[in-house]
């Protein structure tokens, strides 16, 4: 298999422009590469592979798109352990640290020229009353809430209640994704390398409901409190929603799985997040 394998979101890079000059830019320098694109099924007569399949003996991913691209693809892969390279084809890209105009970064991140940033990740179990428990992992977060109405929300931490309230939901959320739904719903803008839990209300009717940040070692459990015929649903980094039913309860703790970012930008994280954000 390629040592390098290229992960282009085809909705953002139209035409796989951006892809296949990349790869070109690879194959000068020797390197083996495949493409397997975001979204998109692989038909088996095609020169390329679908992403699973594809990683397992690679070097190094390197997606193109936006975040929400590299979320994708790390779901897929994320026990593989393999490093991941963002380029930026889609919006404030947090997580995706090279633009499209310094597409020849990947040259360098190929011959191993990066530094590795190890994120924490969270694994989310939704913990069904009928014992048919489902689990997934998350990079960014793991949110609960309502669909049009407001619920009510207990949060807790060790078995220990932290918080109480009626709102439209709550983000438990990692490092790296306290600059996604976390920090628009007022939580507190972490270091990605850090290791913590925040715990950050939406929309919350008490003046007393705020961002927890918590220690690593923290299990979180939220339970909804009141259901009526209030619909509750669980989403893991974005995926489609999945329905808690009465008595359920959702807990999550710190995965023993990391990813490792490769960081070509040498900025500091500081820098990186205050000129994104400030951008219009």
């Amino acid at each position: 298999m390629a040592e390098i394998v290229l992960a282009p979101n085809p909705y953002r890079d139209r035409s796989l422009t951006l892809t296949m000059r990349a790869k070109e830019l690879l194959e000068r320098d020797g390197r083996s590469c495949v493409i397997s694109p975001a979204f998109v099924d692989v038909p088996a007569d095609s020169p390329m592979a679908p992403l699973r399949r594809a990683s397992q003996d690679a070097r190094l991913i390197i997606t193109l798109g936006g975040d929400g691209t590299m979320l994708h693809v790390a779901r897929q892969v994320i026990d593989l352990g393999v490093p991941m390279l963002g380029v930026n084809v889609g919006t404030k890209g947090f997580m995706a640290g090279v633009e499209p105009e310094d597409i020849e970064l990947v040259r360098r991140a190929a011959a191993g020229e990066y530094t590795p940033s190890r994120r924490m990740l969270l694994d989310v179990e939704l913990l069904r009353l009928n014992g048919e428990n489902l689990r997934d992992c998350a990079l960014n977060d793991a949110v609960v809430k309502g669909d049009v109405n407001c619920v009510d929300l207990a949060v807790s931490s060790d078995e220990k209640r932290i918080a109480g309230f009626s709102g439209d939901g709550v983000i438990c959320a990692t490092p790296t994704g306290s600059t996604a739904y976390s920090m628009s719903a007022g939580g507190p803008i972490v270091e990605p390398e850090a290791e913590n839990i925040v715990v950050t209300p939406i929309c919350a009717h008490s003046m007393s409901a705020r961002s927890f940040v918590l220690a690593p070692s923290r299990v979180v459990t939220i339970t909804p409190e009141r259901r009526d015929s209030r619909r509750v649903f669980l989403s893991v980094d974005g995926s489609p929603a999945v329905e808690l039913d009465s008595g359920d309860a959702v807990r999550i703790s710190r995965s023993r799985n990391s990813l490792i970012l490769a960081d070509m930008d040498g900025r500091s994280f500081y820098d990186t997040a205050l000129g994104k954000l400030a951008a219009p």
